[in-house]
């Protein structure tokens, strides 16, 4: 964020927009309660691209409130693909494939209409989508959590292995 930018924030005594709040807390919850190395690793790995993508979100929104074609809205759309990347790696390939296409079908949908907003200037659209893609994120995110037996998948154990551990 620019210095301009800061202390006009500061001045008006606003706070920076937040467009990923739910995938941010889920993020953060996954890393806490990982005991093991690589899970934490990869739960790190998706808060961190969160926390990336939800200021690039603030951003790209103040350039389309203000109606500019700024590089902002060019850097969204790759924030959010490295966000849907990490979540897939959380996740497990082989769950998000199989049992968690669900979940990959809606983050990868509202990613997509996210862009279509960025791409057409419409505030509305990005706004409504940015609350369903925060949601399918995060959803993801818990769903693995909230699973005795995704330990495997969670860790990435398949994909860097090559065992096929469900």
């Amino acid at each position: 964020m620019s210095q301009h930018r800061q202390l006009a924030m500061r001045v008006a005594g606003a706070r920076e927009p937040t467009f990923l709040p739910l995938a941010v807390a889920a993020a953060r919850a996954a890393e806490d309660t990982q005991s093991d190395e690589q899970a934490r690793g990869n739960a790190e790995r998706v808060r961190r691209q969160a926390e990336a993508a939800d200021l690039a979100a603030a951003e790209c929104w103040t350039a389309l409130v203000a109606g500019c074609n700024s590089p902002a809205r060019r850097v969204l759309t790759t924030r959010l693909r490295e966000l849907t990347e990490a979540t897939s790696g959380y996740v497990g390939l082989s769950c998000w494939f199989r049992a968690g296409s669900p979940h990959r079908q809606r983050v990868v949908g509202a990613e997509m209409t996210i862009a279509e907003a960025v791409n057409d200037g419409d505030g509305a659209e990005f706004a409504e989508a940015f609350a369903g893609y925060d949601q399918a994120v995060a959803t993801a995110l818990v769903s693995m959590l909230n699973r005795p037996s995704a330990a495997g998948p969670r860790h990435g154990a398949e994909e860097s292995t090559g065992s096929s551990t469900p």
